[in-house]
């Protein structure tokens, strides 16, 4: 379960918990107030008697025309009932059948309770008033539809809001969670949009004090992450160059011995062995270069220039065409001006890793074509190859470093990584699209 869901149930249910207890005061809290008020004018109408009952004869009469008591028993839902007795409990006026009334305390003049009347529950107000030297007890009692009815409000009110909290509740901290949960949100996003090779520090601005030592410690990881990938790639960047300097030097030394021993058969053919393992070990030497020098730690040391595209295609057309003649390909070049901001030695590499991927995979006697132009202010390197094409469920794999294609070729798997991290770098988009009547591969680099 997720801690969203694991919080959305507990905040929940404490609330649904807390809003029925809140409920249950709110009724009593409403219904008390109202019970009071209408003790209180029930025992206004008892008051009403006390005038009325007079001493006669050393004895105690109520003294109520027709008329008013009438006025005293009207009521448009309850009947009224009422009583006048003394303390012996002995009736002097009033229902007879009156329930058995309370004594008030010395303290309190009146008092209400429950009680039941003529076979119905009743709320009855005793009262204790002194008549001449004889203390009685003045009883008013009424029915409890009026307060059946107030009670039923109070209860259908507060049903209501219930029911309007328990559909709100829900959708209150749904809301408030996922704005409450939105930085790590805002976190995970940003990892996710990050490349694999994106090891900055994850931003501290505005994040709740109790996520920042998680971002703290993650950040802490980062750098970690980022200095091994730093020192393996100073690692490749060293070694490649140490291995380039006695390549060269031992590429020489084979093509003199084999130049000085042309007649010597056996010779000859074995420094050419030598020199064909010679050259696939500095061209690795090369890539293993290309590809320290393509890492995001390193470029961000380099300033980005304004570059002819077709100018640096041109510093290796001799090379190239080396390259092709041992195929017999036919190589063709179409180098319109064009210009891109970026990095000369990267630029470079690039270029050479296409072409050299094209004249790798095209067969004896076929045809490679290099171009370059500037469309819509884009600076667009295209190398077109006759090579056996790259299935579509193959062409985001052919950028993986050290997946090939064709195991049969010679090679490291990298050229095509070594591409996709220099575009990236640039900030370019790198296309591949199906040759002429879906021979080969295109592949086209557009240029921000």
């Amino acid at each position: 379960m997720s801690l969203r869901a694991k919080l959305l149930q507990w905040l929940v249910i404490t609330l649904m918990a807390v809003n029925v207890a809140a409920a249950a005061a709110a009724y009593w809290l409403a219904w008390i107030p109202a019970q009071s008020a209408l003790d209180q004018s029930l025992a206004d109408a008892a008051w009403a008697l006390v005038p009325h009952v007079k001493e006669k004869d050393s004895s105690v009469e109520l003294r109520l025309s027709q008329q008013a008591e009438q006025i005293l028993r009207v009521d448009h839902l309850d009947e009224v009932f009422f009583v006048v007795r003394d303390m012996s409990g002995k009736t002097i006026a009033g229902d007879r059948d009156f329930p058995v009334m309370q004594v008030p305390e010395k303290n309190k003049p009146w008092i209400a309770y429950g009680s039941r009347m003529r076979g119905e529950d009743v709320r009855v107000i005793s009262l204790r008033t002194q008549v001449g030297g004889e203390t009685v007890l003045i009883g008013a009692a009424e029915t409890r539809v009026k307060r059946q009815e107030i009670r039923f409000r109070i209860l259908l009110s507060l049903f209501a809001l219930e029911l309007l909290l328990v559909l709100l509740i829900p959708l209150v901290v749904w809301l408030v969670l996922k704005r409450g949960l939105q930085p790590l949100r805002d976190m995970e996003s940003n990892l996710e949009r990050r490349t694999s090779d994106d090891l900055s520090p994850l931003p501290l601005q505005n994040a709740p004090e109790e996520i920042v030592p998680f971002i703290r410690a993650m950040n802490e990881l980062l750098n970690r992450v980022q200095g091994n990938a730093r020192a393996r790639q100073d690692f490749l960047a060293n070694a490649a160059h140490q291995l380039r300097t006695p390549l060269a030097g031992f590429k020489a030394q084979l093509e003199w011995l084999r130049a000085h021993h042309r007649s010597d058969t056996e010779t000859t053919e074995s420094t050419s062995l030598m020199l064909a393992s010679t050259e696939r070990m500095a061209r690795q030497a090369n890539q293993l270069l290309a590809l320290a020098r393509s890492e995001p730690g390193d470029f961000e040391r380099h300033r980005l220039e304004q570059l002819s595209l077709d100018a640096l295609v041109s510093e290796s057309v001799q090379h190239f065409v080396e390259e092709a003649l041992k195929k017999n390909i036919d190589i063709g070049f179409d180098l319109q001006p064009t210009r891109v901001a970026g990095d000369r030695f990267l630029l470079r590499d690039m270029i050479d890793n296409l072409v050299d991927n094209a004249i790798r995979y095209s067969p004896n006697g076929s045809l490679v074509t290099v171009s370059c132009l500037q469309v819509d202010g884009h600076g667009i390197l295209m190398v077109e190859d006759s090579g056996p094409g790259i299935p579509e469920s193959e062409k985001e794999r052919v950028f993986n470093r050290f997946y090939r294609l064709d195991q049969s070729q010679p090679g490291t798997g990298l050229g095509l990584a070594i591409v996709r991290d220099i575009a990236r770098d640039h900030d370019a988009v790198i296309e591949l699209r199906p040759g002429p009547e879906g021979k080969g591969t295109v592949f086209v680099v557009r240029f921000p």
